[in-house]
């Protein structure tokens, strides 16, 4: 559900998509925190997580205790002492236990988790061969563990994949890492996996080989295969391996959403032998690989339910199974994603070929035919331009401990329940009085006590950040006292430049020299709020987007005063402390993503008036890919604030852009009360969870048509999607992003632009930028001016250049 809370303490942004929103279009957990699409949410056994990641209190009140750290893990009493020599590069050197247990330990010292790659693989041929089959006679088992604290193996590289330009190479170097595989299962001898941390992709691929599996309650531990979230599939034998272990149920779930389990629940489900605390680990798994050498311990599969076993085992149960799944799959991913339909027929390939190699030969086919595919390298790149936007070049960023959040409406609430549980800050929480912010620790609290109760979070640490937090009113005398050592303020307050401007004044005389300003303004420009103030280098924008703990994004907005520490602070407050995707955008109205909207939204009203039906308006665009239709989005934003947003940026800089549609019909809707879905009433009518289009929203549109040009659905979302995506380009032309991969990671994960498209930048690349000019030309002379492709547009049209050069 799309969200905007008409609070008088909040910065209204656009467009505000729920997880639940973006997740119905981003398979593809490009953070990880934060965006999980479901492909399957309501299978039977039932991508996101999603994606993708204030201190000192200045009261009377005793700080927080510190965090207790879990102890290093206890070296096995039984096993001998490393060499200080190593013989590999992502291997420490083999251990043996008197009892003829070998220890392989995967770390790299160069990078911070441990991932597969070519060149891993290789070298995990050759330690293979020279320490354990040749020596057979003394190795009687064997177990693989991480040398680093926390992580298994995070996956394969990706970037390997991307380096083979005919993706039908790949086929090779794939069945080389599975015969590599198959080796280790010939030596017949116990092989025990003991993951502490993310055992992800390629990772759980490798454990999924081994005989016994044993994990760490380490809240850091999960396991999963989320290849669907890049547009691919488990290509190391996991559409095999994963349903023989868990059943059917279980492993179409974990592959077709991409989801990762928790140590509980793969205990419940069969996918681990054994769960302990991580300082037991090592002793533990090599125990059992010793017991089960010997034959005192035996591995044993999860019986099946009888109802498991009638869906499962049987032809008819089988049936219907396969029909449910292919009807969840096409629902939630209307034709858009390849991915899910290769998994499920990998595994249909397997169940009718269960013996030999054949369907491993099937799956790395599929995966090559995956790898090749625009869906992939779009996914891909998204998940690339995580990565690259993780960095910032300005400098020593300033140390932040204590945080304070001015506002605590749905907006401020999320900001500090973000600081206070990602980055452990001490947040300050004020607003005019205590029913106001009483309403936004209720909030951080019944969010924490969700989580709490589906085990995403530990007691120990729901009481943590909620000690984190001070609620404050304007009435509390000490409220300048605990101001008087803030690090920084977040000012989430209404969109009023005079009040900004008045909260600056009133900041700057309780808070330190070095604290800063961040304003979470929507489309103010920075430099409006700073005129005038004491210390203009100290403040900045920091637009979130809502509901703030679901939504990865957030623009960095400096104005030319703003100094390179406020920048670096502001970012690594962002990314570090609070989880988010930061991207850096100019100072302008409407900043980027909700600069890319406005001419969207006057689009809509373009097509209303050519006399297209509200419900064709929001199915062509969900049928693009976008996770809800405009009708739809004005709707659960609130009419009365898409109407101020599209009124405040026609009257900005965007000229002839924001023309060629009439937003006053939104006007009178809100004189009629008609706000959307908060008051029961906007484009639809609302009854509980269902809604529709009543006579009287028809018979009212209607007065605003001006012809009927019965439009496909194509031309309906080519009409509207040129719209956002010149606009995309002409902030690129303009500096108001620095390069294409900053606005593609902005507008998926600002707006949930198709993630599958890649954003806009990458869409042109695929639809070619020559014939997308050739499209919107055609536009402008048909329908206006406000069509003209902007001249960086019209320039990559003449030379042939890409956005995204391979």
């Amino acid at each position: 559900m799309i969200r905007q809370f008409a609070n008088p303490h909040r910065s209204s942004s656009l467009f505000f998509l729920s997880s639940r929103s973006v997740n119905r279009s981003l398979p593809t957990r490009l953070s990880v925190a934060s965006l999980q699409t479901s492909f399957f949410s309501t299978a039977p056994a039932s991508i996101q997580d999603e994606l993708k990641h204030a201190s000192s209190i200045p009261s009377s009140k005793p700080p927080p205790p510190k965090p207790v750290k879990s102890p290093p893990p206890k070296k096995a009493a039984n096993a001998p002492s490393a060499p200080s020599n190593r013989k590999y590069k992502f291997f420490e050197n083999v251990q043996v236990t008197p009892e003829g247990v070998a220890l392989v330990k995967l770390n790299n010292p160069e990078k911070s988790v441990n991932t597969i790659s070519f060149a891993l693989k290789d070298e995990a041929k050759l330690l293979w061969r020279t320490e354990i089959a040749n020596n057979l006679d003394t190795v009687k088992a064997v177990v693989f563990m991480s040398g680093k604290p926390n992580t298994f193996i995070a996956g394969a590289d990706i970037f390997d994949i991307q380096s083979v330009e005919n993706k039908h190479d790949l086929v090779p170097l794939i069945k080389d890492g599975t015969d590599f595989f198959q080796e280790l299962k010939s030596a017949k001898i116990p092989l025990v996996a003991a993951i502490d941390g993310p055992a992800l992709g390629g990772g759980l691929e490798w454990a999924l080989w081994c005989d016994y599996r044993i994990c760490t309650d380490n809240s850091k531990t999960k396991l999963g295969l989320p290849e669907v979230k890049l547009g691919l599939l488990p290509g190391f034998g996991g559409t095999q391996n994963l349903p023989a272990l868990v059943g059917l149920q279980n492993a179409m779930d974990m592959m077709l959403t991409g989801k990762e389990v928790r140590p509980d629940k793969a205990k419940k489900m069969g996918l681990v032998d054994l769960v302990v605390s991580p300082a037991s680990l090592e002793k533990v798994a090599l125990d059992c690989a010793n017991q089960l050498a010997t034959g005192k311990l035996k591995g044993k599969k999860k019986e099946k339910s009888w109802t498991n076993y009638l869906i499962e085992e049987t032809t008819l149960g089988r049936a219907l199974m396969w029909r449910q799944i292919d009807q969840m799959v096409e629902k939630n991913t209307n034709g858009n994603y390849p991915a899910p339909k290769a998994i499920v027929q990998c595994v249909q390939y397997g169940l009718s070929h269960p013996a030999g190699d054949k369907k491993f030969k099937n799956e790395r086919k599929q995966f090559a035919k995956l790898a090749a595919t625009k869906e992939s390298d779009s996914l891909i790149g998204i998940f690339d331009g995580m990565t690259k936007t993780k960095k910032h070049a300005f400098g020593q960023a300033q140390t932040v401990d204590t945080v304070a959040v001015m506002g605590a409406g749905l907006m401020g609430a999320g900001i500090a329940q973000v600081s206070a549980e990602k980055g452990g800050l001490n947040v300050l929480l004020k607003d005019r009085n205590d029913a106001s912010v009483g309403r936004g620790m209720s909030y951080m609290v019944e969010n924490w006590d969700k989580k709490l109760k589906k085990k995403r979070m530990t007691k120990y640490q729901h009481n943590m950040n909620t000690s984190n937090v001070t609620p404050l009113t304007d009435d509390d005398a000490s409220w300048t006292k605990h101001f008087s050592r803030a690090d920084m303020i977040i000012e989430a307050v209404f969109e009023d430049l005079t009040l900004k401007r008045e909260i600056v004044k009133q900041m700057e005389q309780v808070t330190p020299d070095h604290c800063i300003f961040a304003s979470n303004t929507s489309a103010i420009p920075i430099k409006d709020i700073a005129m005038g103030a004491k210390r203009p280098e100290n403040i900045i924008g920091m637009h979130y987007f809502s509901p703030v703990p679901q939504m990865p994004l957030l623009e960095i907005i400096p104005h030319e005063g703003t100094s390179d520490k406020t920048k670096a602070t502001a970012f690594e407050v962002g990314t570090s402390k609070q989880g988010k995707t930061c991207i850096v955008v100019k100072d302008v109205p409407g900043f980027y993503v909700n600069r890319c909207l406005g001419p969207f939204l006057v689009e809509v009203a373009a097509l209303v008036e050519d006399g297209v039906p509200l419900e064709k308006l929001d199915n062509s665009m969900k049928k693009f890919g976008m996770p809800v239709g405009p009708i739809t989005l004005a709707d659960e934003v609130g009419i009365d604030v898409t109407s101020h947003v599209a009124s405040f940026l026609s009257n900005a800089d965007l000229g002839v852009r924001m023309s060629g549609g009439d937003i006053s019909f939104m006007g009178k809707m809100i004189e009629k009360g008609w706000l959307g879905k908060k008051s029961g009433q906007g484009f639809y009518e609302y009854d509980g969870k269902k809604k529709h289009i009543n006579k009287e929203i028809k018979d009212y549109v209607k007065e605003f048509q001006k012809r009927h040009l019965k439009l496909t659905t194509k031309d309906i979302q080519n009409r509207l999607v040129s719209r956002f995506v010149n606009e995309a380009a002409k902030c690129l032309e303009d500096d108001i992003i620095e390069n294409p991969l900053v606005g593609d990671i902005g507008l998926v994960f600002g707006t949930g632009f198709a993630p599958f498209r890649g954003g806009p930048f990458r869409y042109l690349d695929h639809y070619g930028v020559d014939k997308y000019v050739g499209m919107m030309e055609g536009f402008a002379e048909t329908y206006g001016p406000q069509f003209e492709p902007c001249d960086l547009l019209k320039e990559y049209a003449r030379s042939g250049k890409k956005f995204h050069p391979m």
